[in-house]
């Protein structure tokens, strides 16, 4: 017995259906596009095959296939006899939205050939009907942004993870040897007193606690950090928000070897114990 989410995504071409299945791989589905119906049976039995390793799946099928989506409900009543759950989730919008869509994007309707996109989309729109009205969610995303859909998936299909949905990269490294390419925030604490010039602590990295007691004694590290923790912590659930996925902080001194790395700890080990999947990259400390 399958025992987790089975998520088909349908609806009009135009309506953001790949922005949402992008939001459905943020929160860790196995997702496919553009799958024949026929072969949704066939991928259900593979589910109940792995023994729970495939748990949480997000499909799209639609108007692209041709003839063969016209076997999409004959690949539903097959799930039904197996006694296989799943939902559907379909996405629409006003044809005025989704004509100036197709105007915007260049794209061609995959019913276009038949006439203009207009009687496009009004064709689709017939041929859709009865698997609308079989449909768990419907969401109309005609005055929705990108970031609207994501938010409205992650909190319909991911309720308990959606406001910690976000992979959170620290990265120390020395001002020395240049600026990590792909920080989205860049911070700077050279002006923090320096181990450099203490001679018992030169030979050591952050991670070592003689280096790690020697910055964190002095009053500024303290003020920095609160003043730092105060502003990450404000400005994490915006960019979840906002529907990014990913967001990488840089911690630069001048070596990349003592401050840096110290400050990028704390800071790693605060947002971990809130939840935030972290990681930690000391891109410099092996440097001389």
């Amino acid at each position: 017995m399958f025992k987790g989410r089975f998520v088909l995504i349908t609806g009009f071409s135009g309506a953001g259906k790949s922005g949402a299945l992008h939001s459905f791989e943020d929160l860790g589905f196995f997702c496919m596009d553009n799958l024949p119906p026929a072969l949704i049976p066939k991928f259900a039995e593979l589910c109940i095959q792995s023994g729970g390793k495939i748990n949480r799946v997000a499909l799209v099928c639609d108007i692209r296939g041709g003839e063969l989506f016209d076997g999409l409900f004959e690949a539903l009543d097959r799930l039904e006899e197996m006694g296989f759950d799943y939902e559907i989730l379909f996405l629409e919008a006003s044809e005025e939205i989704l004509i100036r869509r197709f105007k915007e994007t260049r794209r061609r309707h995959p019913l276009a050939e038949r006439g203009s996109i207009t009687e496009a989309i009004r064709e689709e729109r017939s041929r859709l009907e009865d698997i609308r009205g079989k449909a768990d969610v419907i969401i109309d995303t005609s005055d929705l942004a990108p970031a609207d859909l994501k938010e409205k998936i992650n909190r319909l299909y991911a309720p308990e993870q959606w406001e910690k949905n976000i992979l959170i990269t620290i990265i120390s490294f020395g001002y020395k040897y240049g600026l990590p390419l792909d920080a989205d925030l860049v911070l700077d604490v050279r002006f923090l007193p320096n181990p450099h010039y203490v001679e018992s602590l030169r030979h050591l990295d952050g991670n070592h606690p003689h280096v790690h007691n020697y910055i964190w004694k002095w009053a500024i590290t303290h003020r920095f950090f609160q003043k730092l923790k105060d502003m990450i912590q404000f400005l994490i659930p915006c960019y979840i928000k906002e529907g990014k996925p990913q967001l990488v902080i840089a911690i630069g001194c001048t070596g990349g070897r003592h401050r840096s790395v110290s400050l990028s700890n704390e800071l790693a080990s605060l947002l971990a114990g809130e939840s935030y999947s972290v990681r930690t990259e000391h891109r410099d400390i092996n440097k001389v």
